[in-house]
């Protein structure tokens, strides 16, 4: 069965094709992507992680042609966000 291990950085995707055999989970496919050795920064037991953009759990069974997704902590939240943009238009009109 082939899957993919995407890893996202703000410049750059770290994308590994894999062979797994039928009833791998979600942490054993990003163990066998060497993704974690290529970016020590990932703390497994403590990022998200997804399939096809949806959330999953480390031992979740992978399908054949799923995308595993390790997905980064938010950098602003995204609500603050928007209450800062609507403020400044406020302020412009």
């Amino acid at each position: 069965m082939r899957i993919e291990v995407v890893y996202a950085l703000p410049l750059e995707q770290d994308v590994v094709s894999l062979e797994v055999t039928v009833g791998m989970t979600l942490r054993e496919a990003i163990w066998s992507s060497g993704v974690l050795e290529r970016h020590p920064e990932i703390e497994l037991g403590s990022v998200r992680v997804g399939v096809w953009g949806r959330w999953a759990t480390l031992d979740s069974v992978l399908r054949d042609g799923d995308r595993v997704e390790i997905y980064r902590p938010l950098q602003a939240d995204p609500k603050e966000v928007r209450r800062r943009r609507a403020a400044k238009k406020r302020g412009v009109r």
